[in-house]
């Protein structure tokens, strides 16, 4: 029996290193802007670089701080949208639209979950600041070159 408990061993152990490296081609393939987007939020959140609120936000983007703004795309007062879009011009920042309030809020940690780890309540919000990326991943180097890619197509 430990002859044929070796084997097996050294077939799990072959597949283990190919496994990972598969998973990363696939998820770097079939990323999205919004899942590497909330990755990014999330790991903002944890390291504490992220702002939420119109007074916070527009503090870090006066003093050159943000690295990344989100808006909200249903905002209730354009003045609010044209202020935030004149700070990040101003301020060099990249601007991320998103669809709803409710959906920024969410991905920038203003929610509760319930016992089944399903979103309960959500706090809208407008806007959202990062300030600290925190630790490298993929997700943030996707969502850089998409932002870059961006820039680029409405500079044209």
């Amino acid at each position: 029996m430990a002859e044929e408990e070796t084997p097996m061993e050294v077939e799990v152990e072959a597949e283990e290193p190919e496994e990972p490296v598969e998973e990363e081609v696939i998820t770097s393939a079939t990323m999205s802007l919004q899942s590497a987007l909330k990755k990014v939020l999330t790991n903002a959140l944890v390291h504490n670089g992220l702002r939420r609120g119109l007074h916070e936000c527009a503090k870090e983007l006066d003093r050159r701080t943000a690295r990344l703004c989100c808006l909200a795309g249903d905002c209730d007062s354009p003045e609010y949208v044209k202020v935030v879009k004149a700070l990040c011009i101003e301020a060099g920042v990249p601007l991320v639209m998103v669809d709803e309030k409710r959906q920024l809020g969410e991905l920038v940690g203003l929610c509760k979950l319930n016992a089944e780890k399903e979103v309960s309540k959500v706090v809208k919000c407008s806007v959202a600041v990062v300030t600290d990326f925190g630790e490298q991943s993929p997700e943030l180097t996707f969502l850089l070159k998409e932002l870059v890619g961006q820039e680029d197509e409405q500079e044209a």
